[in-house]
């Protein structure tokens, strides 16, 4: 097993704090999370009866990637489309709490500001609310978000798509986006929606999916899944989707990595989380790791390996969390620990 090198570590991770900021278009909102405990049920219908002791919000969905980048010490310009409406006004509070620019947000009176409320126990969830509406952005909208890329991609570092298909990544948005940052000669980094035709991301530099996002990717591009091995599944999505390295996380089986720029090679790389407590925003650390790894001059498995501890300090938190980087090296040193 290839674990990353101490010295290469700390090399790449000392490089974030003096990396250019990071572009990230996508859906984004508010999460909410409410506390309680359970003790009986409700004489008004079979459900429990939900007794509150805290209540918070954070940053969610592509806002999350931004939040994770600043707690890296990484810039992050998040360019995405709100409501003008009584929940936008918070959303914005909420960036400049965390001190994330508001430069490329779009407001779009046809639309709410995506809100996410979890009613939860210390030891479940018990129901998820969403406030949002998933059709696709008005031309108009997506003319603005994209002259907000365009005005950025020059002084930032690279391009994050965060893809939760919520609407905000129209075929033309990615499409054009990727286009533009590619004649800039900026890495694309796309983390999929799961029901955005694959097409639209040809030509990224790195496409992340999951192993069902992978398998559906595969399908819709007319192949058998089932029949293929995961060498051959991911030789297929970098051939039809013209991506130089794929990364497909496997949950706890870790994650399958495969560079087009390297020797070729299918590479797997096992999970290090040793405590999973709740797996929401594990994603969003690893595509935020994976790219300004990459974008310091990390291998594909060095950048990997670096995600991957990434992950596994957030699924050990409660909620859509984040990893400092003192969390990052004290990780490390314990997988590096372990496997000595």
């Amino acid at each position: 097993m290839n674990l990353i090198k101490e010295s290469r570590f700390k090399e790449i991770t000392g490089k974030f704090s003096s990396l250019k900021p990071v572009i990230i278009v996508g859906d984004a909102g508010i999460d909410k999370y409410t506390l309680g405990d359970v003790s009986r049920i409700s004489p008004e219908a079979p459900v429990p009866v939900v007794h509150v002791q805290k209540e918070w919000e954070k940053l969610g969905l592509s806002a999350n990637i931004g939040h994770n980048l600043h707690s890296l010490g990484v810039d992050g310009t998040l360019c995405c489309v709100i409501g003008n409406d009584l929940r936008a006004p918070r959303f914005e509070s909420l960036l400049e709490e965390t001190k994330l620019k508001t430069w490329g947000i779009v407001r779009d009176e046809g639309r709410p500001t995506i809100f996410k409320e979890r009613i939860t126990t210390n030891t479940q969830q018990i129901c998820r609310i969403d406030y949002e509406d998933n059709y696709p952005l008005l031309p108009q909208v997506e003319d603005k978000i994209l002259q907000r890329v365009s005005d950025f991609l020059d002084d930032h570092s690279g391009v994050i798509l965060e893809d939760y298909a919520k609407g905000t990544l129209t075929e033309k948005v990615i499409k054009e986006t990727i286009e533009m940052a590619n004649d800039k000669k900026k890495l694309v980094f796309v983390d999929p929606g799961v029901t955005t035709p694959p097409k639209y991301y040809k030509g990224c530099h790195l496409l992340k999916p999951n192993l069902k996002e992978a398998k559906l990717i595969v399908e819709s591009l007319g192949y058998t899944y089932e029949k293929k091995s995961l060498e051959e599944k991911a030789a297929i999505l970098v051939d039809k989707l013209d991506v130089k390295k794929l990364v497909i996380t496997l949950g706890p089986e870790g994650m399958a990595l495969l560079d087009t720029e390297g020797d070729g090679k299918l590479e797997i790389i096992p999970t290090v989380a040793q405590e999973v407590f709740d797996v929401s925003g594990a994603g969003d650390t690893t595509i935020s790791l994976l790219a300004t790894s990459l974008l310091c001059g990390a291998s594909l498995s060095e950048a990997g390996w670096i995600g991957n501890c990434g992950a596994g300090v957030v699924v050990a938190k409660k909620g859509t969390a984040t990893v400092n980087m003192e969390e990052l090296f004290v990780f490390y040193r314990k997988v590096l620990e372990r496997y000595q």
